[in-house]
């Protein structure tokens, strides 16, 4: 299998795509923080679907700060995974954020999931179902595990029109980081095992081909 090696340097769509701040509107440009999860971070997408670079804190129309990361994708309903163990807290749709979904994580993390997808299996409606939005049992309430498939990407709220992604936050005891340094470490770490399992299944399909 191929993967686009895209992390750093996606599409120049990105610099189109609309971010979105649910609480803080306004929020210095930091590099990064230094907090630890007591956890391992799991990518939240698909690594071979997704460019994504740092934009933190770079500006939003009406005077925001952008605060988390777009993981961009040439394909609505790519793939969006649970970054860790946690609990579903909201389900909600709004007008900048569309659909979107929050996950309580232990010690005082959450991640956010914004702009899933709204449209139907054939249209570009914006009031397609919400089986198209988040997987089966996700809802408020409902546990996840770490890796679990919980929604779809898309381009819902005011990224209306913009390439399809993924907003995603990462929050610790209410307010949000830099979600950059945790992302590359997970993207480069999923990969890698992804990769690994690829290739061991192409030794397996061509060692029972040759015995044969």
């Amino acid at each position: 299998m191929l993967f686009k090696i895209t992390k750093h340097f996606g599409a120049l769509v990105v610099a189109l795509a609309v971010g979105f701040t649910l609480v803080f509107p306004a929020l210095p440009a930091q590099a990064h923080s230094d907090v630890s999860p007591p956890f391992e971070i799991r990518f939240p997408q698909e690594t071979d679907k997704t460019s994504f670079f740092n934009d933190w804190g770079s500006r939003r129309s009406g005077g925001r700060r952008h605060s988390g990361t777009d993981l961009m994708t040439d394909t609505k309903m790519t793939e969006v995974y649970a970054i860790a163990d946690g609990v579903v807290v909201k389900v909600n749709d709004s007008p900048s954020a569309g659909r979107y979904l929050i996950i309580e994580h232990a010690g005082g993390w959450e991640s956010y999931y914004l702009h899933l997808n709204n449209d139907g299996f054939d249209d570009d409606s914006g009031d397609g179902p919400w089986k198209l939005t988040l997987a089966p049992g996700v809802e408020e309430g409902a546990s996840v595990e770490a890796g679990q498939l919980v929604a779809w990407a898309g381009d819902s709220g005011n990224a209306e029109g913009n390439s399809p992604h993924t907003h995603f936050e990462l929050h610790f005891r209410g307010r949000p980081l830099n979600p950059y340094p945790y992302l590359e470490t997970a993207f480069e770490r999923d990969r890698a095992d992804l990769l690994r399992k690829t290739q061991a299944l192409h030794h397996r399909v061509n060692g029972s081909a040759q015995i044969s």
